[in-house]
Protein backbone atom coordinates (compact mmCIF):
# COMPACT_ATOMS: atom_id res chain seq x y z
CA UNK A 1 0.00 0.00 0.00
CA UNK A 2 1.66 3.54 -1.25
CA UNK A 3 1.85 6.36 1.39
CA UNK A 4 -1.41 8.21 0.44
CA UNK A 5 0.74 11.68 -0.68
CA UNK A 6 2.05 8.95 -3.30
CA UNK A 7 -1.14 8.29 -4.21
CA UNK A 8 -2.33 11.57 -5.05
CA UNK A 9 1.07 11.67 -6.66
CA UNK A 10 1.02 12.26 -10.66
CA UNK A 11 4.91 11.25 -11.56
CA UNK A 12 5.30 8.54 -14.13
CA UNK A 13 2.25 9.68 -16.04
CA UNK A 14 1.61 11.80 -19.38
CA UNK A 15 -0.97 13.83 -19.35
CA UNK A 16 -2.88 15.80 -22.37
CA UNK A 17 -5.37 18.68 -21.37
CA UNK A 18 -7.48 20.20 -24.52
CA UNK A 19 -8.66 23.89 -23.99
CA UNK A 20 -5.40 24.35 -21.87
CA UNK A 21 -3.90 28.01 -23.10
CA UNK A 22 -6.01 29.93 -20.33
CA UNK A 23 -8.88 28.75 -17.76
CA UNK A 24 -9.98 25.90 -16.61
CA UNK A 25 -7.88 24.01 -18.81
CA UNK A 26 -4.24 25.91 -17.61
CA UNK A 27 -5.46 25.42 -14.26
CA UNK A 28 -5.96 21.57 -14.99
CA UNK A 29 -2.75 21.99 -16.81
CA UNK A 30 -0.52 23.78 -14.04
CA UNK A 31 -1.78 21.35 -11.25
CA UNK A 32 -1.11 18.34 -13.16
CA UNK A 33 2.43 19.43 -13.62
CA UNK A 34 2.72 20.39 -9.99
CA UNK A 35 1.39 16.69 -9.39
CA UNK A 36 4.96 15.35 -11.64
CA UNK A 37 2.89 14.28 -14.64
CA UNK A 38 4.62 15.37 -17.77
CA UNK A 39 1.55 17.51 -19.84
CA UNK A 40 1.28 18.36 -23.39
CA UNK A 41 -0.92 21.66 -23.22
CA UNK A 42 -3.55 22.02 -26.40
CA UNK A 43 -5.80 24.53 -27.96
CA UNK A 44 -5.93 26.95 -30.81
CA UNK A 45 -4.66 29.60 -29.54
CA UNK A 46 -0.91 28.54 -30.27
CA UNK A 47 0.33 31.84 -28.21
CA UNK A 48 -1.52 31.16 -25.41
CA UNK A 49 -0.44 27.30 -24.87
CA UNK A 50 3.13 28.39 -25.66
CA UNK A 51 2.59 30.58 -22.71
CA UNK A 52 1.31 27.88 -20.30
CA UNK A 53 3.91 25.34 -21.44
CA UNK A 54 6.61 28.10 -21.06
CA UNK A 55 5.31 28.26 -16.96
CA UNK A 56 5.62 24.73 -16.20
CA UNK A 57 9.09 24.49 -17.77
CA UNK A 58 10.35 27.60 -15.77
CA UNK A 59 8.80 26.02 -12.25
CA UNK A 60 10.47 22.59 -13.04
CA UNK A 61 8.20 20.68 -14.87
CA UNK A 62 7.97 19.17 -18.41
CA UNK A 63 5.32 20.48 -21.28
CA UNK A 64 4.45 20.54 -24.86
CA UNK A 65 2.30 22.65 -26.47
CA UNK A 66 0.70 21.15 -29.57
CA UNK A 67 -2.12 23.66 -31.59
CA UNK A 68 -5.05 21.55 -32.12
CA UNK A 69 -8.44 22.12 -33.08
CA UNK A 70 -10.74 19.51 -31.19
CA UNK A 71 -13.20 19.16 -33.76
CA UNK A 72 -11.27 18.09 -36.20
CA UNK A 73 -10.30 14.12 -35.68
CA UNK A 74 -6.85 14.14 -37.00
CA UNK A 75 -5.98 16.89 -35.19
CA UNK A 76 -6.41 15.15 -32.27
CA UNK A 77 -4.78 12.18 -33.48
CA UNK A 78 -2.01 14.42 -34.19
CA UNK A 79 -1.94 15.77 -30.38
CA UNK A 80 -1.70 12.22 -28.95
CA UNK A 81 1.31 11.44 -31.45
CA UNK A 82 3.02 14.21 -31.01
CA UNK A 83 2.55 13.33 -27.04
CA UNK A 84 3.95 10.19 -27.40
CA UNK A 85 6.67 11.05 -29.56
CA UNK A 86 8.01 13.17 -27.05
CA UNK A 87 6.99 11.54 -23.82
CA UNK A 88 7.27 8.07 -24.80
CA UNK A 89 3.47 6.89 -23.48
CA UNK A 90 0.12 8.93 -23.06
CA UNK A 91 -1.60 7.73 -19.42
CA UNK A 92 -3.74 10.37 -19.26
CA UNK A 93 -6.54 12.50 -21.40
CA UNK A 94 -8.69 15.56 -20.30
CA UNK A 95 -11.21 16.55 -22.86
CA UNK A 96 -12.08 20.16 -21.48
CA UNK A 97 -11.95 22.35 -24.31
CA UNK A 98 -15.48 23.58 -24.98
CA UNK A 99 -18.22 26.32 -24.11
CA UNK A 100 -20.87 28.49 -25.66
CA UNK A 101 -21.19 32.09 -25.75
CA UNK A 102 -24.61 32.45 -26.66
CA UNK A 103 -27.70 32.48 -24.60
CA UNK A 104 -31.03 32.38 -25.94
CA UNK A 105 -34.51 30.04 -26.43
CA UNK A 106 -34.64 26.98 -28.12
CA UNK A 107 -37.34 28.50 -30.39
CA UNK A 108 -35.04 31.15 -31.89
CA UNK A 109 -32.05 29.82 -31.38
CA UNK A 110 -29.97 29.41 -34.97
CA UNK A 111 -29.30 26.28 -36.09
CA UNK A 112 -25.85 26.56 -37.12
CA UNK A 113 -25.23 27.88 -33.31
CA UNK A 114 -26.97 23.97 -32.56
CA UNK A 115 -24.70 21.89 -34.65
CA UNK A 116 -21.68 24.34 -33.19
CA UNK A 117 -22.40 23.65 -29.76
CA UNK A 118 -23.12 19.82 -30.49
CA UNK A 119 -19.42 19.50 -32.29
CA UNK A 120 -17.36 21.59 -30.24
CA UNK A 121 -18.72 19.66 -26.51
CA UNK A 122 -19.84 16.38 -27.21
CA UNK A 123 -18.58 15.38 -30.61
CA UNK A 124 -15.25 16.57 -29.98
CA UNK A 125 -15.77 14.90 -26.54
CA UNK A 126 -16.42 11.42 -28.47
CA UNK A 127 -13.43 11.92 -30.80
CA UNK A 128 -10.78 12.72 -27.68
CA UNK A 129 -12.13 9.56 -26.00
CA UNK A 130 -11.56 7.65 -29.04
CA UNK A 131 -8.03 9.19 -29.79
CA UNK A 132 -7.52 8.48 -26.31
CA UNK A 133 -8.70 4.62 -25.99
CA UNK A 134 -6.28 4.17 -28.95
CA UNK A 135 -3.40 5.43 -27.32
CA UNK A 136 -3.69 4.89 -23.81
CA UNK A 137 -2.47 1.08 -22.26
CA UNK A 138 -3.51 1.65 -18.90
CA UNK A 139 -4.98 5.32 -17.28
CA UNK A 140 -7.59 7.36 -17.62
CA UNK A 141 -9.52 10.02 -19.26
CA UNK A 142 -11.60 13.25 -17.75
CA UNK A 143 -14.46 14.55 -19.52
CA UNK A 144 -15.16 18.07 -18.21
CA UNK A 145 -18.62 18.53 -18.01
CA UNK A 146 -21.46 20.80 -16.54
CA UNK A 147 -24.61 21.41 -13.89
CA UNK A 148 -25.91 22.15 -17.03
CA UNK A 149 -26.16 18.34 -18.30
CA UNK A 150 -28.24 17.78 -15.00
CA UNK A 151 -31.58 19.79 -15.23
CA UNK A 152 -33.57 22.25 -17.22
CA UNK A 153 -31.13 25.78 -18.28
CA UNK A 154 -33.65 28.23 -20.18
CA UNK A 155 -31.47 29.84 -22.62
CA UNK A 156 -29.05 27.20 -22.94
CA UNK A 157 -30.68 24.39 -23.67
CA UNK A 158 -28.22 23.40 -26.81
CA UNK A 159 -25.53 23.91 -24.56
CA UNK A 160 -27.22 21.44 -21.61
CA UNK A 161 -28.23 18.91 -24.23
CA UNK A 162 -24.26 18.42 -25.06
CA UNK A 163 -22.90 18.35 -21.55
CA UNK A 164 -25.75 15.62 -20.83
CA UNK A 165 -24.46 13.79 -23.88
CA UNK A 166 -21.02 14.34 -22.34
CA UNK A 167 -22.03 12.49 -19.27
CA UNK A 168 -23.69 9.69 -21.16
CA UNK A 169 -20.52 9.07 -22.98
CA UNK A 170 -18.82 9.43 -19.64
CA UNK A 171 -21.10 6.64 -18.37
CA UNK A 172 -21.13 4.42 -21.49
CA UNK A 173 -17.08 4.47 -21.91
CA UNK A 174 -16.15 3.73 -18.28
CA UNK A 175 -18.07 0.60 -18.92
CA UNK A 176 -16.32 -0.36 -22.29
CA UNK A 177 -12.99 0.72 -21.63
CA UNK A 178 -12.58 -1.23 -17.80
CA UNK A 179 -10.47 -2.24 -16.44
CA UNK A 180 -8.03 -0.67 -19.01
CA UNK A 181 -8.92 3.08 -18.92
CA UNK A 182 -11.08 4.81 -16.02
CA UNK A 183 -13.59 7.60 -17.38
CA UNK A 184 -14.55 10.06 -14.75
CA UNK A 185 -16.32 13.53 -15.36
CA UNK A 186 -15.81 16.88 -13.53
CA UNK A 187 -18.60 19.24 -13.34
CA UNK A 188 -17.65 22.72 -12.54
CA UNK A 189 -19.78 25.23 -11.18
CA UNK A 190 -19.59 29.06 -11.21
CA UNK A 191 -15.82 29.73 -12.48
CA UNK A 192 -15.66 33.32 -14.00
CA UNK A 193 -13.63 32.29 -16.93
CA UNK A 194 -13.97 34.61 -20.29
CA UNK A 195 -16.48 32.49 -21.74
CA UNK A 196 -18.56 32.58 -18.93
CA UNK A 197 -18.75 35.99 -18.50
CA UNK A 198 -19.21 36.66 -22.04
CA UNK A 199 -22.50 33.90 -22.09
CA UNK A 200 -24.06 35.70 -18.93
CA UNK A 201 -23.03 38.99 -20.44
CA UNK A 202 -21.07 39.87 -16.93
CA UNK A 203 -18.26 41.73 -16.11
CA UNK A 204 -14.85 41.34 -14.00
CA UNK A 205 -16.31 44.15 -11.96
CA UNK A 206 -19.69 42.03 -11.55
CA UNK A 207 -18.35 38.98 -9.97
CA UNK A 208 -20.22 39.86 -6.47
CA UNK A 209 -23.48 39.92 -8.59
CA UNK A 210 -22.83 36.80 -10.02
CA UNK A 211 -21.76 35.16 -6.53
CA UNK A 212 -25.49 36.37 -5.42
CA UNK A 213 -27.09 35.17 -7.94
CA UNK A 214 -26.03 31.79 -7.69
CA UNK A 215 -26.48 32.08 -3.95
CA UNK A 216 -22.81 29.44 -3.67
CA UNK A 217 -23.49 28.11 0.11
CA UNK A 218 -19.11 27.82 0.73
CA UNK A 219 -19.81 31.79 -0.19
CA UNK A 220 -17.24 32.21 -2.98
CA UNK A 221 -17.03 31.98 -6.85
CA UNK A 222 -14.70 28.85 -7.92
CA UNK A 223 -10.97 28.89 -9.48
CA UNK A 224 -9.46 26.58 -12.09
CA UNK A 225 -7.66 25.42 -9.40
CA UNK A 226 -11.01 23.78 -7.74
CA UNK A 227 -11.21 21.59 -10.50
CA UNK A 228 -7.50 21.17 -11.37
CA UNK A 229 -7.64 19.68 -7.64
CA UNK A 230 -10.69 17.63 -9.00
CA UNK A 231 -8.71 15.94 -11.57
CA UNK A 232 -5.80 15.19 -9.85
CA UNK A 233 -7.52 13.03 -7.71
CA UNK A 234 -9.49 11.51 -10.76
CA UNK A 235 -6.16 11.35 -12.63
CA UNK A 236 -4.12 9.59 -9.55
CA UNK A 237 -3.63 6.05 -7.95
CA UNK A 238 -5.81 7.56 -5.11
CA UNK A 239 -9.18 7.03 -7.63
CA UNK A 240 -8.36 3.61 -8.84
CA UNK A 241 -11.44 1.99 -7.66
CA UNK A 242 -13.26 5.17 -9.26
CA UNK A 243 -14.95 5.21 -12.73
CA UNK A 244 -17.95 6.16 -14.39
CA UNK A 245 -18.32 8.75 -11.66
CA UNK A 246 -19.34 12.63 -12.45
CA UNK A 247 -17.94 14.46 -9.48
CA UNK A 248 -19.43 18.20 -9.26
CA UNK A 249 -17.18 20.86 -7.89
CA UNK A 250 -19.76 23.92 -7.49
CA UNK A 251 -18.97 24.99 -3.89
CA UNK A 252 -22.36 23.45 -2.98
CA UNK A 253 -25.00 25.38 -4.83
CA UNK A 254 -27.62 23.55 -6.77
CA UNK A 255 -26.66 22.91 -10.78
CA UNK A 256 -27.62 25.83 -13.30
Amino acid sequence: MHDVLERFSLKNHVAVITGAGRGIGEGIAMDFARAGAKVAVAARRTHEIEAVAERIIAAGGEAIAVTTDVTDPDALEALAVATKAAFGKLTIWVNNAGGSTMRQPMTTLPRDEWHRTIAVNLTSVYDGCMTAARHIDDGSIINISSGAGTGPVPGSGHYGAAKAGVNSLTWTLSAELAPRIRVNGVMPGAIPTEVMLKALKKSEDQLDELLEEWNIPLGRLGTPQDIGSACVYLASDAASWVSGEILRVGGGAKPK
